[in-house]
């Protein structure tokens, strides 16, 4: 990184506008700061996660590493044209998937966010990567986005989700399916 910061605020941005990484300026509320934004939200509830107590080394790990790609698609999304996240990054977040889902039992009805701290964060963070993948969905309508980066968040979105049920399980707290049962038919 070329710029460094000595100052944090710069009054550049106090007409609304910021500063994209190519060094083009566009405005706070444009659909690619949203998209990068909820990126770096996301990257903030995945600390919280990794901030918690009890959660075991192999999934901080995971973690840490999800973190440091983020800030590569944060930058992707920032930077047009650039291309930071590549399909090995979504070959290995399968991989990781698969291999954290292979001893939780089957889903036979849906989860409710909870089980501990760890876990009621980590689901959190999946419904912020949703979003961030919706707003990058949008963005892509309108500008060039490489499809890898909206790959990368919906394979995202699984791997917390699965995360989530194992940090849930390892805490002891468990799972609280939904009773779909006590809705009234009609």
């Amino acid at each position: 990184m070329v710029n460094r910061l000595t100052k944090i605020y710069t009054r550049t941005g106090d007409d609304g506008t910021t500063g994209l990484g190519d060094g083009s300026r566009t405005g706070k509320d444009s659909l690619r700061v949203a998209a990068y934004g909820t990126v770096d939200e996301l990257n903030s509830a995945m600390g919280m996660v990794v901030a918690t107590d009890g959660v075991d080394a192999d999934v901080r790990e995971v973690l840490l590493q999800l973190q440091h790609e983020l800030f590569d698609l944060g930058g992707e999304l920032c930077i047009p044209g650039m291309a930071m996240i590549q399909g090995a990054d979504i070959d290995r977040l399968e991989a990781v998937l698969d291999d954290f889902n292979a001893d939780l039992p089957a889903l036979k009805d849906f989860i409710l966010p909870g089980g501990g701290m760890a876990a009621a964060s980590c689901q959190l963070a999946r419904t912020i990567c949703r979003r961030a993948e919706r707003e990058t969905v949008a963005l892509s309508r309108l500008e060039d986005v490489r499809p890898e980066a909206i790959r990368y968040l919906n394979r995202l979105s699984d791997l917390l989700f699965v995360l989530a049920r194992v940090l849930a399980r390892r805490s002891g707290h468990g799972e609280t399916l939904w009773q779909h049962e006590r809705r009234p038919r009609g």
